[in-house]
């Protein structure tokens, strides 16, 4: 448990540092994520990019579980 959760540590911290990197590839703003914008009031609700690292985590984690 212990070294999963230094791990996940890790990895947070990574993503943080590469974030500037991660956000010109357009993660983010794929089409199917929802934004709407009006005077005073903005709702940003991701579906796509979602759905897309949720396949991602799941590959890395049956790839690394076996």
């Amino acid at each position: 448990m212990q070294k999963l959760l230094i791990t996940i540590g890790l990895l947070i911290v990574a993503v943080g540092i590469l974030w500037p990197l991660l956000s010109k590839l357009g993660i983010g703003r794929l089409p199917g994520d929802i934004i709407i914008r009006r005077e005073g009031f903005s709702l940003y609700f991701p579906i796509t990019t979602m759905i897309i690292v949720s396949i991602v985590a799941t590959l890395i984690f049956r790839f690394f579980g076996k």
